[in-house]
């Protein structure tokens, strides 16, 4: 994904935060640029989850500086400030006794938007979000599952055009299914839209699968190493960053290699795979359906390549290789 903003969206400059005079975040640094999903991936209580609340002034500073475009966000009004900024946790909050519609509509309102234009922009997010606003508009959060409640969720964050979302694990609390589903989709919601999202997270699979960069945080919001998912994965900085991302991290990059990388010769038969698919998706299939091989096909039916066993086995040594 390329960049062509020239200064950073975000800055934190040497930000620090203390409770009962013991650092939660020491001196901590970042630029984030516009457009981009920024993963901040770390163990539990290395202070991820603070500096995501310090960035919307939940919580105030003890010492450094943060820039939202180039603005010191302590000179912003804090309730104008969480209005920019898009924020979904776990807990997502939907209004128990409001229904679909008016929870997505709940900033808009507050930012004093016309009843036609705030109804049009609640229907556009749900169906950016895939629930028809026919079907879904009229309904209430106890008659959701919990995916669409989180889809509803996303949809309320995104509704004011926020250029800055801030998403703390919203999709932990998931079935395995339905979190791998909507993370699949989120990039795709986000890139639409053009929203700058800093994510946090400490399962290193949904990491790699969303983000343009990351940074593997240790204790404090140190930051072990930073790059992008195939940079870290293939490279790890230190014995830290190996032994969280686990060994089994260049299985892991595969999430994010395209399918077409891991091509090698045509060989007739075997399964069928689209070309917009990744080397993982090529993977699963071969496992699952007991292939030696699967077809590559472009959109328009026609057969680019082949991956195999041995395809994908030059890969991991190309991923391996690839920061030598």
């Amino acid at each position: 994904m390329e960049h062509k903003a020239v200064s950073p969206h975000l800055e934190l400059r040497a930000v620090t935060k203390k409770f009962k005079d013991v650092a939660a975040v020491d001196d901590f640094s970042l630029d984030i640029r516009a457009g981009e999903i920024f993963v901040l991936l770390g163990p539990s209580g290395c202070g991820k989850s603070t500096t995501l609340q310090l960035m919307n002034r939940l919580l105030t500073l003890d010492g450094g500086q943060i820039l939202l475009e180039g603005v010191d966000i302590n000179e912003i009004d804090p309730v104008q400030l969480r209005r920019q900024i898009g924020y979904v946790i776990q807990q997502i909050g939907l209004f128990p006794h409001r229904t679909v519609a008016e929870n997505v509509a709940t900033v808009c309102k507050l930012l004093g938007w016309s009843r036609q234009r705030t109804s049009e922009r609640v229907d556009e997010m749900l169906r950016l979000v895939d629930l028809d606003p026919t079907i879904y508009s009229g309904r209430y959060p106890h008659e959701l599952s919990g995916g669409q409640q989180q889809r509803v969720g996303v949809a309320r964050a995104l509704a004011s055009a926020p250029d800055t979302l801030l998403m703390d694990e919203p999709f932990a609390a998931l079935d395995p299914i339905i979190r791998r589903e909507l993370q699949r989709e989120f990039r795709r919601w986000v890139q639409e839209l053009g929203t700058t999202v800093v994510f946090v997270t400490h399962d290193v699979d949904e990491a790699v699968l969303l983000a343009d960069r990351i940074a593997v945080l240790g204790d404090r919001c140190h930051i072990e190493q930073m790059g992008t998912p195939i940079e870290v994965l293939a490279r790890p900085a230190s014995p830290l960053v190996a032994d969280f991302l686990g060994e089994d991290r260049v299985l892991r990059a595969f999430v994010v290699i395209p399918v077409t990388e891991a091509m090698g010769e045509v060989i007739t038969g075997g399964s069928i795979l689209d070309s917009s698919a990744t080397a993982h998706d090529a993977l699963t299939l071969m496992l699952r359906e007991g292939s030696s091989s699967v077809t590559i096909i472009s959109e328009t039916g026609v057969t680019l390549g082949c991956v195999t066993w041995p395809s994908l086995i030059e890969a991991a040594l190309v991923i391996q290789e690839e920061k030598a």
